[in-house]
């Protein structure tokens, strides 16, 4: 049962992951159609966001799984909730200053 409630919450992890690397090849492609890079706070700004639910998912399961079953789903449910903010954090920051993430 924890495989199963891990596996299913992970899908929705790796959602965000999948997200953040689309941002980062479509940014680093709109940008260099201008002539135009990302810097080194601008890489680390969408590698960190590709990775976070990463690390967020082992620290739920890492958390949870030796807990009940339906402990382990509020667990890896608050871990999402988490990713989600963090991601809202990030689009809202790289929408409202982009001029501070390429050089």
């Amino acid at each position: 049962m924890i495989a199963t409630i891990g596996g299913a919450f992970g899908l929705f992890y790796a959602y965000a992951v999948w997200n953040a690397i689309g941002n980062l090849t479509q940014t680093v492609q709109d940008f260099s159609a201008v002539g135009l890079g990302l810097n080194a706070l601008g890489w680390f700004l969408w590698i960190f966001a590709a990775a976070f639910p990463v690390l967020v998912w082992a620290a739920a399961f890492a958390i949870g799984y030796r807990r009940a079953a339906h402990h382990f789903a509020l667990v890896m449910l608050t871990g999402l909730a988490l990713v989600a903010v963090f991601w809202l954090n990030v689009i809202s920051y790289a929408t409202l200053n982009t001029t501070a993430l390429v050089g």
